[in-house]
């Protein structure tokens, strides 16, 4: 389908990428991962066509159709919503009317929506606009770049659920974990300019990428023994004219030698807390009754609830259903509601929103924005703080002004983590944050000992944080006990019925009665959906035969490769430093291959 053959990507002469090759084939469902500046949406651009390589190439089959959603997109104007999409509508398709309209309603649009103007509509809903029209578009290949930022969680499992039966095969460069893991079959990680490819999802990847930090750790450490043992030999014998040879030899040597790398240690480690929250009433927040409304158009109506101390909360639910309505209420930047909101005795609050990153001092560098709000211990860690928020090195000196509107984010979340408060109120936090540094936002999150409430679609962010979710939709606001994935699979069938609802509304379509709903799920299975279903386990069950067939011609020759250069070590003396490396890396490489051949010879026995 697709092949990337030895890509070499500079910027001003400082490499980015540096010789990466691999395949795309036919349903492959590929993360594509690595740190923020790895290269991946530069990666992407190549393929899509829209940047070329230093050098190398990329080829693709001639009739190869690719759907590329980049970050930051250019929207047509003067159009509406139906009018935009329906460009790329087969109009032979009879079918393609109804297909356009179960895509923009999967997305969370309304049928009210879709004569609206385009320019009516947010960034985010106009991200989703171009999303419809690429899965429309049915492409080949879809590369996709942080799809998830704008979208609501019903939306990510809808899109979830098309990208997990589309006939295509798919690049997703994305930092939310649950959606990747349910989408994907195999990881690419960029790192240090090169990749390392894992034919198996995102969650055995990190099993594996851990074992080869650490197998990377050691055999750096190996090589630098060496390294220092050869320059104490050189060292020591340099005037020694009987020795020059030797030492011209290991001078040489060093001189060609490929020097191992390690990653940079992932700082997602750094154990980070709140200051301790100051003691608060029992009870922060208290909505008696609410309502708030738009002109004619009623937001929420006959919201009630209270928060206690020390709980953590989700606000979620579709966009525009009012979770940003109601915090800003609770701030007391929305007054003209009707109901009583009562924020408890001694709360201090600290609030993170979207526009929080327009309240910092330009004229500040990075590192004093931070050193300014430290206090005790943490200050002899901003360096290590900032640099798991991605501002490592010289970007700690750079003055807020120049920074970008994500950087920004970025910056004044961190800002916001050593502020002494005890009601953390944050919308979206997570929208500009990578893996990393989500990870210690999440620590220091469930360490704070004060109240949280987080508006958020990010599953796994929110998965052993919240203990309790508020529910927005339909103007108004249920409460759910438990945690997030309690909520989801308590909302499952709910939100699959009233998607099939919705759906069968916009296309004019009469909805069954429940006896014949019963009865229809009773009717016997077509023989068309048997074989079907057949063919593609039998077609699943040949590719994971060839996967572990694969894997042990691969542990064969690998075996083979690493007991002829044991000979080569055993027979000659004054080994060159090549074969050293060279048997480590077989090694390191074997073992790789022998847990990948497990983890697929267990995907087998699965399938059979």
């Amino acid at each position: 389908m697709l092949t990337v053959e030895n890509i070499v990507k500079e910027y001003s002469s400082n490499p980015i990428l540096a010789g990466i090759t691999f395949l795309v084939n036919k349903r492959d469902r590929i993360a594509l991962v690595g740190k923020n500046g790895a290269g991946k949406t530069t990666l992407l651009r190549m393929i899509a066509g829209e940047e070329t390589p230093t050098s190398g190439h990329i080829s693709k089959d001639t009739d190869l159709r690719i759907g590329y959603l980049p970050q930051q997109m250019i929207h047509n104007e003067g159009t509406t919503l139906r009018e935009e999409v329906d460009t790329v509508r087969d109009k032979q398709d009879p079918k393609s009317v109804g297909q356009m309209e179960r895509v923009l309603i999967g997305l969370g649009f309304e049928r009210t929506d879709f004569d609206r103007p385009c320019n009516e509509f947010s960034g985010g809903w106009r991200m989703r606009i171009e999303l419809a029209k690429i899965l429309l578009q049915q492409p080949d290949l879809l590369l996709l770049d942080e799809p998830t930022n704008h979208l609501d969680i019903e939306s990510i499992q809808w899109l979830e659920e098309w990208l997990q039966t589309a006939p295509c095969a798919a690049i997703i460069v994305s930092h939310d974990r649950a959606f990747i893991d349910n989408v994907t079959n195999r990881t690419i990680e960029i790192s240090l300019g090169r990749i390392y490819d894992y034919n198996v999802p995102y969650s055995q990847f990190v099993t594996l990428r851990q074992e080869r930090h650490e197998q990377q750790v050691r055999a750096y450490e190996n090589q630098q023994k060496m390294i220092k043992d050869t320059e104490e030999f050189i060292e020591r014998f340099r005037y020694k004219a009987t020795k020059s040879v030797q030492v011209q030899s290991r001078i040489k040597q060093l001189n060609k030698l490929e020097r191992l790398e390690v990653d940079l240690e992932d700082n997602s480690r750094l154990r980070m807390k709140f200051p301790p929250a100051p003691r608060s009433g029992d009870f922060p927040v208290i909505a008696d009754d609410v309502k708030k409304a738009f002109g004619s158009h009623i937001v929420f109506d006959h919201v009630t609830f209270t928060i206690r101390r020390g709980e953590k909360v989700a606000f979620v639910g579709k966009n525009g259903e009012g979770k940003t309505t109601l915090v800003r209420c609770i701030m007391n930047e929305l007054t003209d509601y009707t109901g009583t909101l009562k924020i408890g005795h001694n709360v201090k609050i600290g609030y993170f929103a979207q526009n929080q990153a327009s309240l910092l001092d330009g004229e500040l560098t990075v590192f004093d924005t931070i050193d300014r709000v430290a206090t005790g211990d943490i200050r002899t860690r901003i360096k290590d703080i900032l640099g798991a928020f991605m501002f490592g090195g010289e970007a700690i000196d750079k003055r807020v002004k120049v920074l970008s509107g994500g950087e920004r984010s970025r910056l004044a979340m961190i800002r916001l983590l050593l502020e002494p408060v005890n009601l953390l109120i944050l919308d979206e936090p997570t929208n500009h944050l990578d893996m990393r540094s989500k990870d210690v936002l999440k620590e220091a999150l469930q360490a704070f000992d004060g109240t949280v409430i987080l508006v958020s679609h990010d599953r796994d962010f929110l998965d052993g944080i919240v203990s309790k979710v508020y529910e927005f939709g339909g103007g108004k606001v249920h409460e759910h006990l438990g945690g997030i994935y309690d909520w989801l699979r308590y909302k499952k069938s709910d939100i699959r019925d009233d998607a099939d609802k919705a759906i069968d509304l916009a296309l004019q379509k009469p909805t069954t009665n429940s006896q014949e709903t019963k009865a229809k799920s009773q009717e016997p299975t077509s023989g068309a959906a048997d074989y079907a279903a057949q063919k593609a386990k039998a077609a699943e069950l040949r590719k994971a035969q060839k996967a572990v067939a694969q894997a042990e011609e691969d542990i064969s020759r690998l075996e083979q490769e690493i007991l002829d250069i044991e000979q080569v070590l055993a027979e000659v003396e004054g080994q060159s430093p090549e074969n050293f490396e060279k048997y480590n890396r077989l090694k390191r490489d074997l073992e790789h291959r022998m847990y990948e051949w497990e983890l697929l010879s267990e995907q087998l026995a699965e399938i059979e």
